[in-house]
């Protein structure tokens, strides 16, 4: 006659269902649903499995793609940069200003520099200063609009995007988007840097426990201001790129980056506390919300309504991938 049954059989999550698997693998769960919403939207409009629509798409994610891996960098240690709308403006303006005044060759030099001091300061400010990273963000996103509107007098600047900065953004090698190849050189040093290196280790120690990691020799003030650099030098990045294919920069350019880009990161699985995250979630994620923003604008959702989406994926994922780490 058979025994009772071990009390270790009846533990919660000692059997983990497929859904709650599936749940705790964010990339594969992220992937499988844009793959879902692609098929969707295709028997909609035939188009959207079109080869060289995909490559299109993939092009304007490249634009997502590289403002979220900055992002990603900070959020890993649980904070937030609320400056990347104006740091993707200011890039892409002093770019266009630096091609103009000293010759192309110093354009992107130029913005990635602008880019990578903003980065300096808001790392400073948060890691020395001790101001809330939310806080402090926000600021410097206030200040920069402030010294970018002072720069163009209100009006679009006058300076336009050089042709490396166009090569960039609309050029292609050998038939692949010169944009997706930049995103691609960016994920490989993310990568590499997160897997392979003990900065990357160090990214992730400090984002389960800063005091900890402190107290175990890691120069906890040192990543956190690597990674608001890391994050400003890739929003200026962005903004060259975004100069580059629309041929100019403009007013508020970066605003509809920011939300976007922190839904990506959310969807991927990158725990909003830091600590925990994998940068093909991101990836992952970046591909899903470039999807989703291309469904609503064939279904002429107006802008209100996408944020509202954005903000509501936001907090789902919050909830379901919080719930699913308890379950473990």
């Amino acid at each position: 006659m058979p025994g009772p049954t071990p009390v270790t059989a009846l533990r919660p999550g000692t059997m983990k269902s497929p859904v709650r698997r599936f749940a705790q693998n964010p990339p594969a769960m992220v992937a499988a649903c844009a793959a879902v919403l692609l098929l969707a939207a295709s028997t909609v409009n035939a188009n959207f499995l079109v080869p060289a629509y995909l490559l299109q798409q993939l092009q304007i994610a490249s634009f997502v793609g590289v403002v979220a891996a900055g992002l990603m960098a900070v959020i890993l240690l649980g904070h937030i940069d609320l400056s990347v709308p104006w740091t993707i403006t200011t890039g892409a303006m002093m770019a266009a200003a630096g091609g103009a005044i000293f010759g192309p060759a110093w354009a992107l030099p130029a913005g990635l520099l602008c880019g990578t001091l903003i980065g300096l300061v808001n790392g400073l400010g948060v890691a020395f200063l001790r101001i809330p990273s939310m806080i402090f963000t926000l600021g410097a996103n206030a200040v920069l609009q402030g010294l970018m509107v002072l720069y163009t007098g209100g009006h679009a600047p006058k300076d336009g995007a050089t042709s490396l900065m166009r090569s960039l953004a609309v050029g292609k090698t050998f038939g692949m988007p010169n944009a997706i190849l930049v995103w691609m050189v960016v994920s490989a040093v993310i990568l590499f840097v997160l897997n392979r290196t003990s900065a990357g280790r160090y990214i992730y120690v400090v984002g389960n426990t800063e005091r900890a990691a402190y107290l175990s020799g890691v120069r906890t003030n040192a990543v956190i201001v690597g990674c608001f650099v890391a994050c400003g030098a890739l929003s200026a990045l962005a903004g060259i790129l975004l100069a580059g294919y629309s041929s100019n920069a403009y007013q508020a350019m970066g605003d509809p980056y920011l939300l976007p880009a922190i839904a990506a990161v959310v969807l991927g699985g990158t725990n909003i506390l830091g600590g925990r995250g994998s940068y093909w979630g991101t990836v992952a994620g970046v591909v899903f919300i470039v999807l989703l923003q291309s469904i609503l604008a064939v279904l002429q959702m107006p802008e209100a309504g996408r944020q509202i989406i954005y903000g509501a994926l936001i907090l789902a994922m919050l909830l379901l991938y919080g719930r699913s780490a308890k379950l473990r």
